[in-house]
């Protein structure tokens, strides 16, 4: 995995297919891997970047708090290392607050957005989630972890599906034999990262085309918190996926697949 120096960390990334840089940016707890699931897709067309979130996977994990300023300026260094002057930049749930920093801190850098599962500032409950998150890490092994996890992203139709169902179960496996998990610190850096992003009134700011897009019943990142983005952006689209949670990219992954890759082309 080739790794530069970014923001005095080492900082680890894969790259798949050519044309435009697209920089996927994962969520909370999760390593750039998790995109395998998306940009075989779109590196057909694209030039496919996934870094490794520091905190987490091949990245240095230094102890916190982090911030999501601080999350973005490792991905402005990431560009400039790999000479790339403007990106579309897609953020997956703690990664959407990484790129709605990008956006406010180096615009002429984003040829437009996606923001998956995103928020623009927390309130109590999203703050309590966050909080247990890391509580719930320090009490169980990887596997059970991942159980909570999967409960927390998944929704009724996805249970319910038996091929699916079983999918939950490999899940834990892995986790569980993961050779390089997500130390304790590394997420709760991550976690006050998460809770203390706030650029609400700074919304504004942000000219880049910009499709936020989720699930209706996300518990997680409720829809209220993709609406009131969406209502603050000026160039901006909302889509939310009935029947659909925080992990709807899953659940629904070959329309999203699709119709990212058909943003893209757009932009």
């Amino acid at each position: 995995m080739p790794i530069i120096q970014s923001n005095g960390i080492n900082f680890a990334y894969e790259e798949t297919g050519s044309g435009d840089p697209v920089i996927c940016i994962m969520g909370i707890t999760a390593p750039g891997a998790v995109w395998g699931a998306h940009t075989p897709a779109w590196e057909s067309d694209f030039r496919c970047i996934t870094p490794d979130n520091r905190g987490v996977g091949e990245s240095d994990k230094p102890e916190g708090p982090y911030s999501s300023e601080m999350m973005a300026t490792d991905y402005l260094g990431l560009m400039d290392e790999l000479g790339i002057e403007s990106a579309h930049i897609i953020g997956c749930s703690m990664g959407s607050i990484i790129a709605q920093q990008i956006a406010l801190l180096a615009p002429e850098k984003v040829k437009s957005l996606v923001l998956m599962c995103s928020w623009s500032r927390c309130d109590n409950y999203a703050k309590h989630t966050f909080e247990h998150l890391v509580n719930i890490k320090a009490a169980l092994p990887a596997g059970q972890f991942m159980h909570y996890i999967q409960q927390l992203i998944f929704t009724k139709p996805f249970f319910d599906n038996e091929e699916c169902y079983a999918s939950f179960a490999e899940g834990q496996a892995e986790a569980d034999a993961d050779p390089n998990p997500q130390p304790l610190h590394g997420l709760a850096a991550q976690a006050e990262a998460c809770k203390n992003h706030n650029v609400y009134d700074r919304l504004g700011e942000i000219t880049a085309p910009t499709l936020v897009i989720g699930g209706e019943d996300d518990i997680f990142t409720p829809r209220w918190m993709a609406e009131e983005i969406d209502a603050k952006l000026p160039n901006s689209q909302l889509y939310l996926y009935k029947d659909a949670g925080h992990a709807f990219h899953f659940e629904y992954m070959e329309d999203f697949n699709t119709r990212i890759l058909e943003w893209l082309k757009k932009q």
